[in-house]
């Protein structure tokens, strides 16, 4: 390392003004996203309601029930349905998304929103279907992909006033006013509803909070030490084992020339 420094004295400034520039840029990324980032985190009721079902016709497995909330997920379970009959779930107004993976053991985190895209395996339609084996079914669905399905969101905005705003209209373009339509058929005959139970439920959002999003610069700065020395860590590391491996082959060979030395001519 000295032999380095000595034959390059600009290599130590070069490290020691990089680290600075480093320092610098964290600093400043810290100090603006803590102080003035423009981002604000908005808190959202996210509450299953469960609703009363009215029966279309009486003696027929045919209910409706009317809603007008911001909505993400949607379940309905039937118990003691007839064996090998189809659970038909119609929103009149709105379409809304469903897969068979929603709601399956190993798969809870699945909810059809792949990042910025849908998923393959969710179907967008304004009725899904689903066939009953053993008496017993649920069908999931998902009202809204826009909605927060865990209640906190975050969005980009100038001010407080602004944000609020921008988070109240975000829930108001997802609300939807329809009547949902649930029913039971067997070889397209809606079938009777002597014993069958059914429930319907949707988890409703409202706004509840909007604060502006700061980060910790306590937490953030231990971050960046840590990114910082890890960087200097790879740039002085990978060198050193290359300079030591040459050092090293070249003392290999030294010691193979010393015993094998070249024949007297």
């Amino acid at each position: 390392m000295r032999k380095a420094l000595s034959r390059n004295p600009n290599m130590l400034r070069t490290m020691i003004g990089m680290g600075l520039v480093l320092i610098l840029v964290l600093s400043y990324a810290v100090y603006s996203n803590t102080m003035d980032s423009e981002y604000y985190g908005y808190e959202t009721t996210n509450t299953q309601t469960v609703y009363n079902l009215e029966q279309s016709e009486d003696g027929l497995a045919s209910w409706y029930v009317s809603t007008s909330s911001a909505a993400t997920w949607i379940n309905v379970s039937v118990v003691n349905a007839p064996s090998d009959s189809v659970l038909t779930v119609t929103s009149a107004n709105s379409q809304w998304y469903h897969s068979i993976l929603l709601g399956q053991e190993g798969d809870a985190a699945f909810n059809c929103k792949e990042f910025d895209e849908v998923s393959e395996s969710c179907s967008l339609t304004y009725s899904h279907t689903i066939d009953i084996e053993g008496g017993d079914a649920n069908l999931i669905g998902r009202s809204s992909l826009v909605l927060p399905i865990n209640g906190i969101g975050f969005l980009h905005a100038d001010n407080q006033s602004n944000a609020e705003a921008d988070a109240l209209e975000l829930i108001e373009d997802e609300r939807t006013l329809t009547t949902w339509m649930v029913e039971l058929t067997y070889e397209g005959e809606v079938v009777s509803d002597a014993g069958i139970e059914v429930s319907f439920s949707l988890v409703e959002h409202e706004l509840v909070n909007v604060y502006e999003f700061q980060l910790d610069p306590l937490q953030e700065t231990a971050y960046g030490i840590a990114t910082l020395v890890g960087c200097f860590g790879l740039l002085i590391t990978v060198p050193m084992i290359a300079y030591y491996a040459g050092v090293a082959k070249a003392r290999l060979d030294e010691e193979a020339r010393a015993d094998d030395p070249a024949p007297d001519q």
